[in-house]
């Protein structure tokens, strides 16, 4: 039985392009899934495997549809054939149901990870030449030295809240928690009290 495997990483990507080809290939099952390829928590990905027996294939639209780095890859790959399960690739023609497949497999997936080396030397390459000229990388700071000041001052009030000041400020709950672990116990243990 050929079982489908579609994930997008966000929720604004659509997967139809991927369910069509699933389809088209024959999958008489398809779990889908919305979660970053980083991410290694999975539950569509477990309970398709779950639901997967012997001489079964999962049958995905691309590799990096199932993981994101060569390792992550690899170990899926090993798990399904220790249970005697195949896999596919449909855009990368791969089919480790043959001798010839997991040859091929095994090249695409280092090739990936070689690519994934590439873009990640470069971009610390460019951050190296950027810091070396006094510019900083990453995202300014949501919160500024005065908005923290300010968000203490504001939580020595018990009647105000974290999620009310956070609003005043324009950045979510989280963000503030971030700049003020522990929240308010942070502003009355903290110094200046």
């Amino acid at each position: 039985m050929l079982v489908g495997y579609a994930r997008v990483s966000t929720q604004d990507q659509k997967p139809e392009l991927q369910l069509d080809a699933l389809q088209a290939a024959g999958c008489e099952k398809v779990f889908e899934e919305k979660a970053s390829g980083a991410q290694r928590d999975r539950p569509q990905l477990t309970a398709a495997i779950e639901y997967m027996r012997d001489g079964d294939t999962l049958v995905v639209w691309k590799l990096d549809r199932l993981a994101r780095s060569i390792k992550q890859l690899i170990e899926t790959v090993e798990t399904l054939e220790g249970r005697g399960i195949g896999f596919r690739s449909i855009t990368e023609a791969i089919d480790t149901t043959t001798s010839g497949g997991r040859l091929v497999f095994h090249i695409f997936a280092a090739l990936a990870e070689f690519e994934r080396s590439i873009i990640r030397e470069r971009t610390m390459a460019g951050l190296a030449s950027a810091k070396a000229r006094g510019r900083l990388g990453g995202r300014p700071p949501a919160l500024s030295a005065e908005d923290l000041a300010h968000a203490r001052a504001l939580l020595r009030d018990p009647e105000i809240t974290m999620e009310q000041v956070a609003k005043r400020l324009g950045v979510v709950p989280s963000t503030l928690y971030r700049h003020l672990p522990g929240g308010r116990s942070a502003v009355e243990d903290g110094p200046g009290t």
